[in-house]
């Protein structure tokens, strides 16, 4: 089975991706290794308490993002999702400053997930260099739907801790790029390998989704743990058809891990 999948990542690389995406690029390479990795949701949330949870047969949007964010920056030698290396880099994207104190201590927003990866310099949100569309955060899902998480539902202390995030986020500002403005050929600063997360116009909520940018024939697709066809999936239209059919889906906001840089300056499809 191993030597198949390795195989039909070959042919997707070579076959079906454009000329230019076929470049060395460990997030896309790693994000496809997980094709048809079973999607399961609450695999973190099955402990009593905050372990650091591995689980490469079953995904969810975000795990999945977590896994290959955490394989590409380890050495290539030392990408086993079961190593020292691998758990290392794991940890310090799932949790608050690097550190696992409890279930508040994992970045359970996107918006904070971003901002605290980028802080430690994993990542850069390269939406703010070529989007100057512009939003203000509005967070309280969390706190207003405890009884949905077990882990607040049981715990008025960590609902407490949950309501302080939610605050210190809200009025900070976003940089994000509407779907109507995104083609379906994407744009040309938009990589191979970036980490698309979607908006959300759902109350209280920053994003509902998360994936990784492909381009397949020239369109931007979305490579991600999919709810509805049950696993790790190339979306088979183009990321701008995508969000057009899902209401609550308003925008993206992309990111790159930081080992690959960006430009200097923006081409001119920017949205500046």
């Amino acid at each position: 089975m191993k030597i198949v999948l390795i195989l039909l990542l070959g042919i997707f690389l070579t076959v079906v991706l454009p000329v230019n995406a076929q470049k060395r690029n460990p997030v896309l390479e790693n994000g496809l290794s997980f094709l048809g990795t079973p999607y399961v949701a609450y695999t973190l949330e099955e402990s009593e308490e905050e372990t650091l949870v591995v689980n490469s047969n079953g995904v969810d949007c975000m795990t999945f993002v977590e896994y290959v964010l955490a394989m590409s920056l380890c050495p290539p030698q030392k990408k086993d999702i079961e190593g020292v290396e691998f758990r290392k880099y794991l940890r310090q994207i799932r949790y608050r400053d690097g550190k696992m104190e409890g279930y508040t201590s994992r970045l359970h927003y996107v918006s904070d997930w971003i901002n605290d990866n980028i802080r430690k310099g994993l990542i850069e949100d390269v939406t703010t260099v070529y989007s100057s569309f512009m939003d203000t955060l509005s967070l309280s899902y969390m706190s207003t739907q405890a009884k949905s998480y077990k882990q607040l539902n049981r715990s008025p202390e960590n609902v407490s801790k949950m309501l302080e995030y939610e605050k210190a986020l809200s009025g900070q500002t976003i940089h994000w790029i509407p779907k109507k403005e995104i083609p379906a050929e994407g744009f040309s600063w938009i990589e191979n390998g970036d980490i698309i997360t979607i908006t959300t116009t759902v109350p209280g909520l920053d994003s509902s989704h998360i994936g990784i940018a492909v381009y397949v024939k020239e369109k931007l697709h979305l490579l991600h743990a999919s709810s509805v066809k049950g696993k790790v999936v190339v979306e088979e239209i183009p990321l701008s058809k995508q969000l057009d059919r899902n209401k609550n889906m308003s925008g993206i906001r992309v990111l790159r891990m930081k080992k690959t840089g960006i430009p200097s300056s923006p081409p001119p499809d920017s949205l500046k």
